[in-house]
Order: C-alpha cells, then structure tokens, then sequence
C-alpha cells in the first residue's frame, strides 16, 4: 500500500469519527450512571456505535503502523494522561464506571495522531472538514427543529424549551459550538472550493442559532471569549482588537442579563455552591489519585450537603470534576498536556503565513472557549471527543494552512 494511500485512509477514517461526534452523548447510556436528561436515539443504537468506533480504532491504529513518519508531539503527554485515569480507575470505588469513556480517550488518541499523519494529503483535509461540517450542520438542524415543533415532547419538557437534539444536555450542544463554529467561520472566509465555503456559512449560521437556543449561559459567556482570543491571536491592530473586544463583551454581558433565568428553573442557580463544597470534600478524602473516573455521583449521593441537589453527575467544573476523579495526579497530566500543546502550537503559530494563522487561530479560540466552560460546566462530549482531535487540527493547520489541496 502506498504511503499517499495510506494518508487517504486515515483521512476517511478520520472524517467517518468527526462525522460521528454528534452521536457520542449517546454512550453515557452504556453506563451504570442515570442518564441526566432524554436521549434523542434509543439505547439499542449506543452498542452499535461503541463496536462502530471500535472498529474505526483499530483501522485507524493498523494504518498508523503503515503511515509515513511525522512528528508527534503530544503523543507522549497524552498517553501519560490517559495512563493516570487508568491508575484512578484501578484505584479507584468502580473500575469500570468509565471504561466506556477511557476507550473513547483512546479513540481520540489514535485520532489525534491519525489528522498529524494525514492532513497534508492532497484533498484530506478538505476531506476531513467536509465531514466535520456537514454532520455539525444537521446536528444543528435537529436540535432547532426539535425546539421549533416541541418535539419530541419528552424532550422538550425536560430541558425546558432548550435546543439539545442529540447532545442529551444543552452544555453538550453548547460545548460543540464553540468548536465547530469558529472553525466554520474561518472555512467560510478562506476556502477556496465554493462547496465547502457555502457548507461552511451553512455551519456557522445553524450554529449560532442552536448555541442561542440552547440557552446555555455559559456558553455564552464561553462564545464571547472565544472571540475575544481570536482578536488576541489574530488581530493585530490594537484599536480593532479593543474596540471590537469591548463590543463582544457588552454583547455577551446584555444577552446573559436579559436572559439570565429563561428557560432555566431559577432554584438551580444557586446549586453549584454546595456541589462545589462536596466536590472539595471528596478532593479531601482521595487527593492523589482520587475516587476513580465516573464516581462522582456515587459518592456525592454520601457526602452531599443538607441544602444540595438529591443528584449530581459531576462537579459543574471540569477541572474539580477531574480532581475530584482522577485526583492530583490526573490534573497534572491533563495540565502538562495542555502545556505541551501551547509551547509547541505557539511555535507553529509564530511561523506560518496569514492564511494559516487564520484558520489555527480561530481552531484554538474555540478550544479557549471550551477552557472557559469548563470553569462552570462539565461536558464529556468535550473531554472526550473534541479536545484531542482539534489540538491535531490546531497543530497541523498552523503549519500546513487548508493542505495541499486548498
């Protein structure tokens, strides 16, 4: 098999998972945890999925033995990061509470590599964004006609009106957005086949409309940073940067003023408070390596404060959450990999052409929104499957720009 090949497989292998992602909440239905809210696909179709993606897995790992040698920079911190959950998980209440989610983390691994090694393939990456965007755009067709037609019911009542579609919880959707959508817009601006920039603005506009539908407020919040780092990575006069940055952040300040409590039971607004203070406490009891992945809402339904909700799945922060589960020695592989990422992104970054900076800044400025939700929310969907494929992207659109072919 030849090496060009060998890239166009893993490039397809790669466009079939992100086409796939819109799917991913659905596994939380594979697990012993209650599920937080209404799934838009039957639990029957979650096995089909895992065995589907399993298999992509080990395609995409059989290629990577094949593929030509490049340069991997984060293969080593994200292999110690996923070998710390391991340890929490065999360590920790219920070793296999996360199993699911762990093979997913080393899905992303394998992805990760797979878009360094076959990016720069002529037509792969457009390839690639071609299914990232066209699943990205009718999952975001779904989620605002399931809000527009009250549909289906079970649905609509549980979330309150708020778009979700397949996502399960809105956070999920809104998590999805940051990423997709900055990408999109860069697409949108830069490509050049006029397939892909109409997809592109397609994205981008259904995008933001879910995201706004979503009622997700710190989404929001998160969205309005997002383009607050991109003026900071992108744009370089100091005027444009300040002037469209304060107008961003007034934005985003008078939508989250105006509908603070729409769509939302203002009784939960408060909440995170006290599940903040059991997460502290079950930080407390196991700092090392802490409780085990996915035990969160075991031991909280013990160690809850008289005034907190009866259930909670994670620590409404993904860094206590990850302390919380993967205790010290988690949260400090999940830092050095987002250290490593940064040094060697910011090398990149420093020496490409316009073209590039472009589409890898607005890659990265999603990944800085989705740090920004993380301080008030906990996605899986997220940690699981949007962080380590787009640090890839981010890496490789900073020294190739669209690929070869763009």
């Amino acid at each position: 098999m030849s090496r060009a090949a060998v890239k166009r497989g893993l490039a397809l292998a790669v466009a079939v998972a992100y086409a796939s992602l819109p799917l991913f909440p659905t596994f939380i239905l594979l697990t012993p945890a209650s599920v937080p809210g209404v799934s838009l696909l039957p639990q029957a179709f979650a096995p089909v999925l895992l065995a589907s993606m399993g298999a992509l897995g080990v395609f995409g790992g059989a290629l990577m033995l094949f593929a030509e040698r490049v340069e991997q920079p984060m293969l080593l911190p994200l292999s110690l990061w996923l070998a710390a959950a391991l340890l929490a998980a065999a360590l920790g209440f219920a070793p296999l509470y996360g199993f699911i989610f762990l093979g997913i983390f080393l899905l992303g691994i394998v992805w990760h590599a797979g878009i360094n090694a076959s990016y720069a393939g002529p037509g792969n990456a457009n390839a690639i964004f071609g299914a990232f965007l066209g699943s990205a755009t009718l999952a975001f067709l779904v989620a605002i006609a399931t809000v527009l037609l009250h549909r289906p019911a079970a649905i609509y009542a549980a979330q309150h009106g708020r778009a979700v579609g397949s996502f399960i919880l809105p956070g999920e959707l809104a998590g999805y957005v940051l990423i997709v959508v900055p990408l999109a817009l860069a697409l949108a601006a830069l490509a050049r086949q006029r397939w892909l920039r109409a997809l592109a603005a397609c994205t981008a506009l259904s995008g933001a409309i879910a995201l706004a539908l979503s009622f997700s407020r710190t989404g929001w919040v998160a969205a309005g940073c997002a383009g607050i780092a991109y003026l900071l990575l992108v744009v370089r006069d100091r005027r444009k940067q300040l002037a469209f940055g304060l107008a961003i952040a007034a934005l985003t300040a008078i939508a989250v003023s105006i509908a603070f409590n729409a769509h939302h039971d203002p009784s939960e607004n408060y909440t995170r408070l006290s599940i903040w203070q059991t997460a502290l406490g079950i930080v407390r009891r196991f700092p090392l390596t802490g409780s085990g992945p996915f035990t969160f809402g075991m031991l909280y339904a013990h160690l809850r404060l008289p005034d907190g909700d009866a259930v909670a799945y994670h620590a409404h922060d993904l860094y206590l959450t990850l302390l919380a589960e993967t205790g010290i020695v988690g949260l400090l592989a999940m830092l050095a990999a987002w250290l490593r990422f940064g040094r060697e992104w910011a090398r990149r970054f420093a020496a490409a052409d316009a073209r590039a900076r472009i589409l890898s800044g607005a890659i990265v400025a999603g990944l800085i929104g989705t740090l920004v939700q993380g301080l008030i929310d906990t996605s899986t969907l997220v940690l699981f499957g949007l962080w380590l494929p787009t640090m890839a992207l981010a890496l490789a659109s900073a020294r190739y720009g669209l690929g070869e072919s763009a």
